[in-house]
């Protein structure tokens, strides 16, 4: 593993596939001009719309977002986290959250379909139920091993809520976890940072977390505030409210200082 630069981007998606990919591709470019070599893209990335329109372009958003993302990655030579997006489940009529995560010559090198479905009645008056188009996943998210990048966790948004995914993908040696996020305005304020910092802080490794920010549609408000966290729970960037990215530096010999430090998962008992 060497030292590099990563970029957690954040954007205002909207029921608009060619319009976020557009924003998309504008907001890599500018990561790549600064250097980053490792780049994520937020939740639900290339749409973000009423659920009964991305069942009904599922199959186009599918097919043109992967797309997308390995002519990203080999047009600017990164590895690329594709955030997530929906792909269609033969015979269910409901999607998998799917992300994946491309190397510089377009080969996808994992995917994780999310397992924890955002289901909730929000303080704010909305209500969220994720599993009325999406089908969750039956798999622990992998941990790709990468030997210039470290080893990279994958997870989805409402699944940092669950410290356990977080500590398997520990347990499999993850140095870099990646949490791309469409998190609630209402939520975000009190929730996301004080989540971030502590799945980062538990497991000892960096957390990528790029983000929606804004108003996607209707009365749907998303919180921003995409982050780079170390493994002390160091807040490295944070692309605050509006459109952009969050960069910063993966340093191995950090990893290795806060992990001599603070050899917390040496410790465990259970």
């Amino acid at each position: 593993m060497k030292s590099y630069l990563a970029a957690a981007i954040q954007l205002t998606s909207v029921p608009d596939l060619q319009k976020n990919l557009a924003q998309a591709e504008e907001l890599i470019d500018l990561a790549v001009r600064q250097g980053a070599e490792l780049v994520s893209l937020p939740e639900n990335f290339s749409f973000m719309g009423e659920e009964k329109d991305k069942l009904g372009q599922a199959e186009v958003i599918a097919r043109e977002t992967e797309k997308f993302l390995k002519k990203m990655a080999q047009r600017f030579q990164i590895t690329i986290l594709g955030g997530s997006f929906p792909i269609p489940v033969d015979n269910t009529g409901k999607v998998y959250n799917t992300t994946i995560l491309i190397d510089p010559n377009g080969q996808e090198l994992a995917r994780y379909y999310k397992v924890h479905l955002f289901d909730v009645n929000v303080p704010d008056g909305n209500t969220y139920r994720e599993s009325s188009t999406v089908l969750a996943g039956k798999q622990l998210p992998p941990v790709y091993f990468s030997e210039t990048l470290g080893n990279l966790g994958l997870s989805v948004c409402y699944d940092v809520r669950f410290p356990e995914l977080y500590r398997h993908l520990a347990d499999k040696g993850a140095d870099v976890v990646f949490i791309p996020a469409a998190f609630t305005a209402f939520t975000g304020k009190d929730h996301w940072q004080v989540l971030l910092q502590a799945r980062a802080i538990e497991n000892t490794c960096y957390i990528i977390a790029a983000a929606q920010t804004g108003t996607n549609y209707a009365r749907r408000q998303t919180h921003g505030h995409a982050m780079i966290i170390d493994p002390w729970g160091v807040i490295l960037a944070d692309a605050g409210e509006q459109p952009g990215i969050a960069i910063a530096e993966i340093k191995p010999t950090r990893l290795e200082q806060v992990r001599r430090q603070m050899p917390s998962l040496q410790h465990r008992v259970f």
